[in-house]
């Protein structure tokens, strides 16, 4: 449980069920890494939180601290993504690492558990199960409210895992859980849904938190239609491919379309609907398949797999082909697609059916 209003609600269908329940909030961040001090720190609100509901629904709760795991497995490896130039997604990470990894191997080694355990999130997803060369194998699906779909960050959750979670809300609307909340009287049914990476929060600006971790790097920002210098930029870091550049004293706007990293330089294109914006094709690598063992034999046809894609989690899927290409796997698009950047987390579907992801690191 998180303390929102989501997990909430999962854990009253839950309880309302036969089941041998209880709840497990994750500290995922330690603020005193920050401040020196916990005091005010959100963590303590969600956790609050939690015991109150679990309180309402006369269930057991425990926290457990797995921020040195997160700081290691999620945070690090991101901060050195950033501090190169490239864009990560940590919340996908920090799905395949932490939640569905750590927690889950901790909750299976914990003596006070006579079973194994299964894992109940509040996503908005769906599983099923399907026969594959005479085995029966967890499919990773779409929710109904599309609109919260939340596979594209649950993409990486390797099969073993995805067999034991379950996922009550994949068959209900974001309002429906609103609704219940408020009829079963749930602490968190006001509560506002939580935007942004964790660790950042959503009252600070990503600048402002990264800039405690990295030092700035000024370097200039040039127009690459004329090559002239139109401003300076702090940090590689703190754009992306497809964003706004911000320059001061310009008549149009202008957006950032491609970093050279050992240059520490910032290329830039007025408008918003610029053709080298727009890629074609994108090169991936460690990519993971959820069912590892069986990729789609389609990926080495001269025609590839014919699927749909995500690169962003708030975006619509897009119409692709999907090849084996050495060591990397390559996706064509159908139609030229904006703002692809490289570190972002590619994944794909073939209808509702989410089959794996990986990192961006070639756009074209």
């Amino acid at each position: 449980m998180s303390g929102g209003v989501d997990s909430s609600v999962t854990a009253k269908l839950l309880a309302d069920k036969d089941y041998d329940l209880s709840a497990v909030f994750m500290r995922n961040w330690d603020t005193r890494d920050e401040s020196g001090s916990d005091h005010g720190c959100e963590w303590e609100k969600d956790w609050e939180d939690v015991r109150r509901v679990c309180g309402v629904l006369d269930i057991p709760c425990k926290m457990v601290d797995l921020s040195c795991e997160y700081w290691t497995r999620v945070f690090e490896p991101s901060l050195k993504l950033w501090e190169s130039g490239i864009t990560p997604n940590p919340d996908v990470w920090c799905n395949k690492e932490v939640k569905f990894g750590v927690l889950l191997d901790r909750l299976t080694e914990d003596p006070g558990l006579s079973n194994t355990p299964w894992l109940a999130t509040g996503h908005y997803a769906n599983k099923d199960w399907k026969y594959h060369n005479g085995v029966l194998r967890p499919r990773l699906l779409r929710p109904r409210d599309v609109t919260k779909d939340q596979t594209y960050y649950l993409s990486s959750v390797p099969e073993r895992s995805l067999s034991r979670a379950l996922f009550p809300l994949g068959s209900i609307k974001k309002t429906e859980v609103r609704e219940l909340a408020v009829k079963w009287n749930l602490p968190t049914a006001a509560r506002q849904e939580s935007m942004g990476i964790c660790f950042v929060g959503e009252k600070r600006k990503f600048h402002d938190f990264i800039s405690q971790y990295i030092p700035p790097k000024p370097g200039p920002i040039i127009n690459l239609e004329t090559g002239l210098q139109v401003g300076e930029h702090p940090g590689p870091w703190n754009f992306t491919i497809g964003q706004g550049a911000k320059v001061k004293g310009l008549k149009e706007k202008t957006f950032v379309v491609k970093k050279d990293i050992p240059k520490n330089i910032i290329y830039v294109v007025p408008g918003t609907d610029h053709s080298a914006l727009y890629a074609q094709s994108l090169t991936i690598r460690d990519w993971t398949w959820i069912w590892a063992d069986s990729p789609p034999i389609e990926l080495m046809h001269p025609g590839g797999l014919k699927a749909r894609m995500k690169f962003r989690h708030v975006m619509s899927d897009v119409g692709c082909s999907v090849y084996s290409d050495n060591d990397c796997i390559r996706i064509d698009f159908n139609e030229p697609q904006k703002a692809v950047a490289p570190g972002q987390v590619a994944t794909v579907y073939i209808e509702d059916w989410c089959l794996g992801c990986g990192t961006i690191v070639e756009v074209a």
